[in-house]
């Protein structure tokens, strides 16, 4: 099987240019991917475009991985109904520090390999080239009726906001990162999100005006979850590959509650199971799907892959300890079962609010828990909130120091997954 075939049996092409499965049957060929330095961590959205740099390279290919140093000061319009806020340049050198960091886990940079990952930072060769010449060496190449044709563009013209010149020069800029790779590199591939398609093509025509040469692309499907809700989302926010943002334990718990249909489609993307191993996996999890077995290879293999195995250890240990306390009674909790709970969000809150007393909606809402008194009121009435594991029955109930638990904790459940510790200080 490959490459192409390895991917498209994991779902992970959506578009792709013709002749480009020929070209990396015939030769070692160098690919690229843009990382935005939007934050100094990447999250599991990124996780897509890290393994099809990690699938080319174990198919003997090259892969570039391209910080979007100079970009990242611009803004892709490419999902996006706004504008984005711009990222001043010290703010920028620090997000690009960190996402080089995290590359650099994934890829083989060994450079005796013939195949050596690479690392590339657009404002290296940006940074030199003035507007008077990117417009007439560059810009001459491509019309603004090739441009406005993107789909990216037309849904930004046809919108409320409209596009400013900054992001609409963004396709030119990243076709030019293409255009310097094929020249400088030999890249002759561009990876992507299906969303990037109109900004990938846009390259590959730069660079066969501009110097008759001849590059591919192809991107992959974005990630969706079966519910409709956003991939790599939760009601604490992003799901971060970097452990100081996102817990090990965390990590693992969002994989582990996929459902039966997303774990079986994520699986395959975001594992190296073989075809016959995550068939036999499927056939065994259809037979008993209360073991999750589905769910729990797919967390313990992608949790092993960001944080390796000893993280993936403490992550198993803590969730049968979670799931071991979670029936006992909040009053037989020692001190240590409390401040050694995985998987819990702690908040830290006023004494003095707690010994005056503060009814449960604004609590909630004080705490952060939720995010105004009307979502809290809600919640309460819905019954998903339960203090010191008893529901709140009632929004007027009064929190005081009656439910300090050692003289210092309240412990609150929002829903069935959210756990928070208040230290009352």
């Amino acid at each position: 099987m490959n490459l192409i075939e390895e991917l498209r049996w994991r779902g992970m092409i959506h578009d792709i240019m013709p002749g480009t499965e020929d070209q990396l049957n015939k030769e070692m060929t160098a690919g690229y991917i843009g990382f935005d330095p939007t934050a100094d961590s990447l999250h599991i959205g990124s996780l897509v475009p890290i393994l099809l740099l990690v699938h080319l390279q174990k198919a003997g290919h090259k892969p570039i991985a391209l910080v979007g140093g100079a970009t990242g000061m611009i803004g892709d319009p490419s999902g996006k109904s706004e504008e984005r806020n711009l990222l001043n340049e010290d703010v920028l050198q620090k997000n690009v520090a960190g996402v080089k960091a995290q590359l650099e886990k994934f890829l083989d940079f060994n450079p005796a390999l013939p195949n050596a990952a690479e690392m590339t930072n657009n404002y290296d060769w940006f940074k030199s080239i003035s507007f008077i010449d990117f417009l007439r060496d560059t810009g001459k190449h491509i019309t603004v009726n090739y441009m406005m044709a993107k789909d990216s563009v037309k849904k930004r013209i046809e919108g409320e906001t409209g596009i400013s010149y900054t992001e609409f020069a963004y396709q030119l800029m990243q076709g030019y990162d293409f255009y310097w790779l094929y020249t400088h590199k030999n890249c002759k591939l561009q990876m992507g999100g299906s969303d990037q398609w109109g900004n990938m093509t846009t390259g590959a025509e730069l660079i066969r005006r501009k110097c008759g040469g001849e590059a591919f692309v192809f991107t992959n499907p974005l990630i969706t979850k079966a519910d409709g809700g956003k991939f790599g989302k939760t009601e604490g926010g992003n799901i971060w590959l970097d452990a100081n943002r996102t817990s090990p334990f965390h990590f693992y718990q969002f994989w582990l509650n996929a459902s039966d249909q997303d774990a079986e489609k994520w699986i395959k993307i975001f594992t190296f199971l073989s075809k016959s191993e995550v068939e036999e996996l499927a056939s065994a999890h259809e037979k008993d799907a209360g073991k999750r077995l589905l769910q729990k290879k797919l967390a313990a293999a992608v949790t092993q892959f960001v944080h390796g195995n000893a993280a993936l250890e403490e992550a198993l240990q803590a969730t049968v300890k979670a799931f071991a306390e979670k029936d006992k009674p909040a009053e037989d909790l020692t001190i240590e079962d409390i401040e050694a709970m995985h998987g819990v969000t702690q908040i830290e809150f006023a004494a003095a609010k707690i010994n005056a007393g503060i009814d449960v909606v604004s609590f909630l809402a004080e705490t952060g828990i939720e995010k105004s008194k009307g979502d809290a009121r809600k919640m309460v009435q819905a019954g998903g909130i339960s203090i010191n594991r008893k529901k709140a029955e009632k929004i007027d109930l009064i929190i005081n120091s009656s439910f300090l638990l050692h003289h210092q904790y309240i412990l609150v459940q929002k829903g069935k997954k959210n756990h928070f510790v208040i230290k009352v200080i």
